[in-house]
């Protein structure tokens, strides 16, 4: 099983790909329409709403968890 290398979701099935294309490293939530990956700030801009509308976060406290998620996966090693 793959994860991806963005979000760390785990890629079981191949919908779970962008475009169905299994030689990707990532999913589809983290690839822009055109297939290639979405940028470090879109990924964090996704993550940050998704945190406020799905877990009742405030900006400020979402931000910051989607930050620290995201500095530990290996597409983000080089931001820090």
């Amino acid at each position: 099983m793959k994860m991806c290398i963005a979000c760390g979701m785990p890629m079981t099935k191949i919908a779970d790909y962008p475009s169905y294309d299994i030689s990707r490293n990532y999913c589809k939530y983290c690839a822009k329409s055109d297939g290639t990956m979405k940028t470090f700030n879109e990924k964090l801009a996704d993550l940050t709403l998704r945190y406020t509308q799905y877990h009742s976060m405030n900006y400020a406290v979402a931000k910051q968890t989607a930050t620290v998620i995201l500095k530990k996966l290996p597409a983000w090693k080089h931001k820090w």
